[in-house]
């Protein structure tokens, strides 16, 4: 039989077609297949029968019976069994879990890629963080998870495209350049003089040393000379901002994080687009005036209380321009668009979408969708890391990569969910131990090539091995772990979720280590030394292909 590269979306179609066969005019129910919590109750269950007793005015277990009699005839399914007030058990044939080998092996780099985003344009903004300093420990979270998130949509079918939005205007760009200037003139954080809210790190004497060094820094649309004059702080503030974006640049590469458009909150108000906005906004009926301000009523739009657009100084509050930049999105053609953000922006996300709905430009109600992270903590030493030299008053994402390697951070910082806390134990993503998830998951990839490299054969013969020879326990296994990979693709995109990648890279790499100590590979059977040598094969594949979707390598020796 030819391979089934997802099991899952084969058998919602089976069942599709039945329904179809039997009852179409139930055609378009949605159709649920889960795996069962125990495995006697087979590998696959749906609830279809169940979901159809009200419309269809029919006893569930009827339908259930009627729904398999009208399955298409394969040897995908080795038998079915209604179970309950109507779920149906589908027990998958052990030749159609085995053929998930050659499946494996043939479609290589590109298994469970899947196709749920139909090329879609979906827009996916994160780090963004404001140039005004090295990307703190927080930064590299929301880089790790916002860069795996685009790979795992990339890999679902999405045309995706990475953007960072510099919040380059405002109060801490003014700070940044006033505290860039005392540093040319010589004052220090130690001095009397020295602002309370001005940034004392290391890196702001850097920027100063630079400027009146007349160093030209060149960060992507931004090629600026020092000026050298410690006295024009417009030319200060111009060189710090292209200076910071160049090191934040470079720490972005370092961490394997590449964008294809980087937008800047300035040329929203240079360009109009801040004003025409609230011009759109006042045309549309959603505004007053009151103590002289300008208000957008955003508690039309489910938010606790109108807000402050204009104030009385004239000046725009900060969720104006948010608006403006997601104009521009929704005018640029995102069919979906998703923010990727720290836990502190949890308070835009009414206003965002209230200034959105308040413009009657036809954008969805929920749109754009939010994924925001929770706070790092770093250990070391069991102990608590609170600072960096350079940066003065935080852990830098540098200092981590520097510290543990880029792979190490990035699994770190991406294998929980978002949502949750994170510690960042130092020690633990240095060790190599099974203790570490990363260096556990690359260690069972390492394992098997030097399994394949002490057998010295051809790999391409491992294409036609006679995979019905696997049939330990420890292989059912790990077939079943390889079988999940696509649906697990799905899910992570679906839910906006890449962690789950990791927790599924982690339980294959158990499996397989498991494997590894109850087998041995290269015995005197033929047949079987190539059945078992394609399985591993093909899970060193799955763990390729996974790690890429974390942007973490997958090394060939440890």
């Amino acid at each position: 039989m030819s391979a089934v590269l997802n099991f899952k979306s084969h058998l919602s179609e089976l069942f599709a077609r039945a329904l179809r066969e039997f009852a179409p005019e139930a055609m378009g129910a949605p159709i649920l297949i889960e795996r069962p919590k125990l495995a006697a109750h087979g590998d696959y269950a749906c609830n279809l029968a169940m979901q159809l007793a009200k419309p269809l005015r029919r006893p569930p277990r009827e339908i259930a019976n009627a729904l398999i009699a009208a399955l298409p005839q394969t040897d995908f399914i080795e038998k079915t069994e209604v179970a309950g007030a109507g779920f149906i058990n589908v027990f998958v044939s052990a030749r159609a879990k085995q053929s998930a080998v050659h499946g494996v092996l043939h479609a290589g780099a590109g298994y469970g890629h899947a196709h749920v985003g139909g090329g879609r344009k979906v827009g996916v903004e994160f780090v963004s963080a404001n140039p005004t300093g090295p990307l703190h420990v927080g930064h590299g979270r929301g880089a790790a998870v916002g860069d795996c998130l685009c790979r795992v949509l990339h890999a679902a079918g999405w045309n995706v495209t990475r953007e960072f939005y510099y919040n380059d205007a405002g109060q801490q760009i003014d700070n940044l350049a006033r505290s860039v200037q005392l540093r040319c003139k010589g004052v220090t954080p130690e001095s009397p003089g020295w602002p309370e809210d001005g940034y004392r790190g290391d890196y702001i004497a850097d920027v100063a040393n630079a400027y009146l060094a007349k160093e030209a820094v060149e960060a992507d649309d931004q090629h600026i000379t020092g000026k050298g004059d410690a006295d024009d702080r417009d030319a200060i503030r111009h060189f710090a901002v292209a200076y910071l974006r160049r090191e934040q640049d470079i720490d972005l590469r370092a961490f394997g994080v590449e964008f294809d458009v980087f937008s800047l909150e300035s040329a929203l108000y240079t360009d109009g687009k801040v004003e025409e906005t609230v011009n759109k906004l006042i045309a549309s009926g959603h505004t007053y005036e009151q103590d002289e301000a300008l208000w957008l009523r955003t508690t039309a739009f489910g938010d606790d209380k109108d807000r402050v657009m204009r104030k009385s100084d004239g000046g725009y509050t900060y969720f104006v321009p948010d608006v403006a930049y997601h104009l521009d999105k929704w005018r640029r053609g995102f069919t979906r668009v998703i923010n990727e953000q720290g836990a502190d922006h949890h308070s835009t996300i009414t206003r965002v979408r209230a200034g959105l709905q308040a413009l009657d430009a036809g954008i969805p109600q929920e749109w754009p969708d939010y994924v925001l992270h929770q706070m790092v903590t770093v250990l070391k030493h069991g102990e608590e890391v609170k600072i960096s030299k350079r940066a003065g008053s935080y852990v830098t994402l540098r200092d981590l990569i520097d510290e543990v390697g880029c792979d190490a951070t990035r699994y770190f910082l991406a294998a929980r969910h978002p949502d949750s806390q994170l510690v960042f134990d130092i020690d633990l993503a240095k060790s190599q131990s099974n203790d570490n998830p990363v260096y556990y998951i690359q260690y069972a990839h390492a394992r098997i090539f030097s399994v394949l490299e002490q057998w010295g054969g051809d790999r391409q013969s491992l294409h036609h091995a006679d995979a019905s020879a696997l049939e330990s326990e420890y292989e059912t296994a790990l077939l079943q772990r390889m079988i999940d990979f696509p649906q697990v693709i799905e899910t992570a995109a679906g839910e906006l979720a890449p962690h789950l990648i990791a927790f599924h890279l982690k339980d294959l790499a158990a499996d397989f280590h498991s494997y590894y100590n109850a087998s041995r590979f290269l015995v005197e059977d033929a047949r079987i030394k190539l059945a078992r040598l394609a399985l591993v094969a093909a899970v060193a594949q799955v763990l390729r292909n996974g790690l890429a979707l974390l942007g973490v390598s997958a090394p060939e020796k440890m």
